[in-house]
């Protein structure tokens, strides 16, 4: 599959190089890696327009702190806007049923929680929390959250 995915690469050359570094539109959108959601056509964006930072869940973890007070206070991005989707897959297990049987499979606990949930609004609304709460990102942006709807494709805020 990588061997495809270079064969597109080859196809698509030419764009390199001709968008900036620092996001025009100075936000980062964090949501989760579901190959459902594409970011940019979810919101009509185009390279170079935001940060897109992803991961299971879209959870904001350490690692999203990190990347987004690199984020703000080198590359000039100031809002943030947290995006979880219905039907995760981050709702299906625990934090425990995942290192449970990580454990089985290779002899050990990791160090690291999945960080689950089961309301993808609540863990929003916690994230936010987060966010707000961080000495190391700016307190003069905008940290707004949502639910994609997968099937409908809504996008609902969440108070």
């Amino acid at each position: 599959m990588i061997d495809e995915l270079l064969r597109r690469h080859d196809q698509a050359a030419g764009a390199a190089g001709s968008t900036p570094g620092q996001p025009s539109l100075r936000t980062t959108i964090v949501t989760c890696m579901d190959a459902r959601i594409d970011a940019y056509a979810l919101l009509g964006l185009s390279p170079g327009d935001v940060h897109v930072l992803r991961n299971a869940g879209g959870v904001i973890t350490d690692d999203v702190i990190r990347s987004l007070a690199i984020s703000q206070r080198k590359l000039g991005t100031v809002d943030v806007m947290v995006v979880h989707h219905t039907r995760c897959g981050m709702a299906t297990f625990t934090d425990d049923e995942f290192a449970d049987e990580l454990a089985a499979d290779v002899g050990q606990r990791p160090p690291w929680r999945a960080h689950t949930f089961s309301d993808p609004a609540e863990d929003v609304r916690d994230g936010i929390a987060l966010l707000r709460s961080s000495p190391f990102l700016r307190s003069d942006g905008v940290v707004r959250g949502f639910v994609l709807d997968v099937v409908t494709g809504e996008l609902a805020e969440v108070s």
